[in-house]
C-alpha cells in the first residue's frame, strides 16, 4: 500500500509523524493498531500505527528520519505493509545475566517490544564500560518496578 503525504513536525517538540489515509489502514487488514513496514525514500522500519486525536498515525523517530533523509514538512511517498513477524530483540549477554540474577528476564521479556528494544538500544549505544554498566543497572531497576505494578 503506498500513498503520498507530507511529513507533520510537531511545533513544541522534536516530533515527526505520518497520518496515514483511514482506507489504508482497512486495507491492511490488521486493526486499527496494525503492525507494519514503513519504507520511505527506500529505507524501511518497523512500527505500529496509532490512534492520536481521531487519526491514524505512525511515528518517524528521528533514527529513521536520518535514514530516511528526510525532516518534518517533507513531502514523502510512504510504503506500508502489514508486519506479521515476531518482535523478538537479541539480549546482550550482560544485560542477560544481571537479569538472571535479579530473577527479573521473565518480567524483561513480558515487556512491550519498544519497551526491550530501547532499554537494548540505550545499553549498545554506552561507549564507556561504566555507563553501560549504569545503563544496565537502570534497566533492571525500571523492570523490577514494571514487575510490581
Amino acid at each position: 500500500m503506498k500513498f503520498k503525504t507530507t511529513l507533520l513536525q510537531g511545533e513544541k517538540m522534536n516530533v515527526t509523524g505520518i497520518v496515514v489515509p483511514a482506507e489504508i489502514v482497512e486495507g491492511l487488514g490488521g486493526g486499527k493498531r496494525a503492525p507494519v513496514k514503513v519504507t520511505i525514500n527506500g529505507y524501511s522500519y518497523r512500527n505500529t500505527i496509532a490512534v492520536m486525536g481521531g487519526k491514524y498515525m505512525i511515528g518517524v523517530a528521528a533514527e529513521h528520519r536520518e535514514k530516511a533523509k528526510v525532516k518534518g514538512g517533507d513531502k514523502i511517498e510512504v510504503s506500508l505493509e502489514l508486519d506479521t513477524a515476531p518482535r523478538e530483540v537479541e539480549v546482550p549477554a550482560d544485560l542477560a545475566a544481571a537479569l538472571k540474577k535479579a530473577k527479573a528476564r521473565e518480567a524483561f521479556d513480558g515487556l512491550a517490544y519498544t519497551h526491550r528494544k530501547e532499554h537494548v538500544r540505550a545499553i549498545a549505544e554506552a561507549k564507556a564500560p561504566e555507563t553501560r554498566q549504569r545503563r544496565i543497572d537502570n534497566a533492571v531497576k525500571k523492570v523490577l518496578e514494571a514487575k510490581k505494578k
